[in-house]
């Protein structure tokens, strides 16, 4: 993906949770002005302060509340781990992650702020039988906001990955009217995970053959599962990549070429995704500039939100903002 020069920079925007500025490299582009993110990974912060802007502050949004200026428009990626399949599903119990909502319902009543945008996994809405998200929608609903969600399928903005997430966006009833808000359409998608695989590739992302079988395995009586590899539409990205599971969880593609030009005896014709190539999964510009270990690189790109979308929700953001305010 190219970067997007916007046309009109307008709303001053803020985002928490912000990790490498997926979210907000889309509202960038869509015309938003951001003047200030925040993340606690040091290492997001980095790659966020080479990529997207210098406007990112590491630390606890528990312990910079008084930082926070004043802003019209609020997003936040909140970590999604407390509500995901693939974690403990403790939900608010987390005392740690779970109850990040809630500091976010602070800020928001504090700086009055008019639009809303919140992502996570799909699983938040069904989280203890719906009562995470009906706690989360009605919270914001004291606060007086028009709220709408929607779920939101990469492979459904044109790029090659199949990733749900949940998308919250209100509106203050003090500034808006009350219309509906329409999430953007779905567009065909034209290119498949191999048009985006690199040329070169270096040996060390091949299989080795000692881990081959286990890599294609079934699994094990806890857990079986057919192996899967060179999907034209890649399973989702997640953080966990760098320690390589089964062919049922993580992608994997055959690379003949770079196999035979490597000619390293030890591995296989099978490689993992490179982190570029994650990078390109998740909608990323070509001129990012890698900072970080190939293991927070997957991290990253496994946590960010892909930036297509972002921008797709972001444009009809824009557009809504200028027709519907009071």
């Amino acid at each position: 993906m190219q970067r997007i020069k916007p046309i009109n920079i307008e709303f001053d925007t803020i985002s928490l949770f912000a990790g490498i500025g997926g979210l907000d490299l889309g509202f960038k582009y869509a015309g938003f002005n951001l003047i200030w993110a925040n993340d606690f990974d040091k290492f997001a912060c980095l790659t966020y302060q080479e990529n997207v802007g210098k406007e990112i502050i590491y630390g606890d949004i528990r312990e910079l509340q008084d930082e926070i200026p004043k802003h019209e428009i609020l997003l936040a990626g909140f970590p999604c781990q407390p509500f995901s399949t693939l974690g403990k599903l403790q939900g608010f119990s987390d005392t740690q992650r779970g109850t990040l909502f809630f500091e976010i319902q602070k800020i928001i009543e504090k700086h009055n702020t008019k639009v809303v945008v919140l992502e996570n996994v799909k699983n938040i809405i069904n989280h203890d039988k719906g009562k995470t998200f009906d706690k989360i929608l009605l919270e914001l609903d004291k606060l007086g906001f028009y709220i709408y969600y929607e779920v939101l399928n990469s492979a459904d903005f044109g790029i090659p990955q199949r990733r749900n997430r949940c998308f919250i966006v209100a509106f203050s009833k003090k500034y808006f009217k009350k219309t509906k808000f329409e999430f953007p359409k779905k567009q065909k998608l034209e290119i498949t995970t191999q048009d985006l695989l690199d040329e070169k590739v270096e040996a060390k992302y091949f299989l080795s053959k000692k881990i081959i079988n286990t890599i294609l395995g079934y699994g094990t009586k806890g857990y079986m599962a057919k192996p899967t590899i060179d999907l034209p539409i890649s399973k989702t990205l997640t953080a966990t990549m760098a320690k390589m599971h089964r062919a049922s969880q993580d992608n994997y593609v055959t690379d003949e070429k770079n196999f035979v030009a490597n000619n390293d005896e030890t591995r296989t014709n099978i490689r993992k995704l490179t982190p570029n190539e994650c990078r390109k999964l998740q909608g990323f510009p070509d001129d990012w500039k890698q900072v970080v270990s190939d293991c927070q690189a997957y991290k990253q790109f496994g946590n960010a939100v892909t930036v297509n979308v972002s921008y797709a929700i972001a444009k009809e953001i824009f557009k809504f903002i200028k027709l519907n305010k009071l």
